[in-house]
């Protein structure tokens, strides 16, 4: 049973899920061997990461340099920051590459020759492609502006080129299975364009995968060298509409307490709004827009989602969760539901710290 009260929202952990999930994933890509290099900007937190640690798992990615060290101080010495470099951030880059292998992501010259004149350590670049998410990245076929970066990155031994990364983020908008099977192939074509271009000068270089729907879906990771999921830790909502997990699979919900009633509407108010669970929505089949799905809490685990029963809207603390007539008179002033968040990485970011369902704190990652 739970052993710590929850009387406010509460971002709760099935850590058997989680790391089911975790070796879940790491055992596909010893299968496939590719590298796995898991990005940790969904849980933000020592501890889980050493679930990851217990896997094998020695290589891993993040969103900022803020993160790169909070994890650096936990041991982890190599380390990818998968955002364009912020070329503000020299001084600190050329701290944490002084203590880790720190591999950096571009996808300017002008980024580069900032690299260039300031870096004192050196560091590993991947050069961050478009293969169609259009929301950063070189696209895949303008070989002229890549040819500028790599030569550029030639002219020092501070820098290293790794190889191409890629975010396949449009999976997050397919609507089936195969509209992502069909994406990841996409991505995989476009990148091994690039690779046989540039092979000759750059035998070692690498083709780098990362999102959580293609990761999680496809089973053959021919033609990729690395792949980079993060979500797949948690799964949530999203994850589980697009049909990369099953409802079992989702590791984590947002306990709120349920603080109103309103008989008229089959409204129940509860407190958990857009800063606990974010403002992330989904449109349901009847073209209902939603932010999450709710399930009894029982005090040791969520249950299924409820039937037509969902978070209608959110203000900064209120939820306001639809329901039926017949769940309405079963649900109390003071008990505890169980919101699934529809983006468990943006719920986890809101949260300070996780509690576990054996009653633990589970603390995060504060810069």
């Amino acid at each position: 049973m739970l052993k710590m009260k929850i009387t406010k929202p509460t971002f709760v952990i099935d850590a058997s899920i989680c790391k089911n999930n975790i070796h879940r994933m790491a055992k596909k890509a010893q299968n496939n061997k590719v590298h796995f290099r898991p990005h940790f900007k969904t849980h933000q937190s020592a501890e889980i990461a050493g679930w990851f640690r217990n896997e094998g798992v020695g290589t891993i990615t993040v969103s900022s340099l803020e993160m790169a060290k909070y994890f650096a101080c936990y041991g982890w010495k190599d380390i990818l920051v998968a955002f364009p470099v912020n070329i503000l951030e020299i001084e600190s880059i050329n701290q944490l590459a002084l203590e880790i292998k720190l591999s950096l992501t571009v996808e300017s010259d002008n980024s580069v020759l900032t690299l260039l004149s300031g870096l004192k350590h050196g560091v590993d670049l991947y050069i961050k492609i478009d293969t169609g998410y259009h929301r950063t990245g070189i696209d895949y076929s303008n070989f002229n502006e890549i040819e500028k970066i790599l030569r550029l990155i030639k002219q020092t031994k501070k820098l290293e080129f790794i190889g191409f990364l890629a975010h396949s983020g449009h999976t997050y908008q397919s609507k089936n299975v195969d509209e992502i099977q069909s994406i990841y192939q996409d991505t995989v074509v476009k990148l091994n364009q690039l690779k046989l271009k540039f092979k000759n000068e750059f035998p070692g270089l690498i083709l780098s995968v990362g999102d959580t729907p293609s990761c999680s879906i496809i089973e053959n990771f021919d033609g990729v060298d690395e792949i980079r999921p993060g979500n797949f830790v948690f799964f949530d909502v999203m994850q589980y509409q697009l049909g990369s997990c099953d409802f079992n699979d989702i590791g984590v919900s947002v306990v709120c307490p349920v603080v109103a009633k309103h008989a008229e509407r089959n409204e129940i108010v509860i407190y958990g709004g857009a800063v606990h669970l974010s403002r992330e929505n989904l449109i349901s089949k009847n073209g209902q827009d939603y932010f999450g799905l709710v399930s009894l809490f029982k005090g040791d685990k969520w249950t299924k989602p409820l039937t037509d029963t969902y978070v209608k809207s959110l203000s900064q603390e209120h939820g306001i969760i639809k329901t039926t007539e017949k769940v309405f008179s079963t649900i109390e002033i003071g008990s505890l539901l169980a919101v699934i968040p529809v983006h468990s990485c943006l719920a986890a970011d809101l949260a300070r710290d996780y509690k576990s369902l054996t009653g633990s704190v589970i603390h995060k990652f504060k810069c």
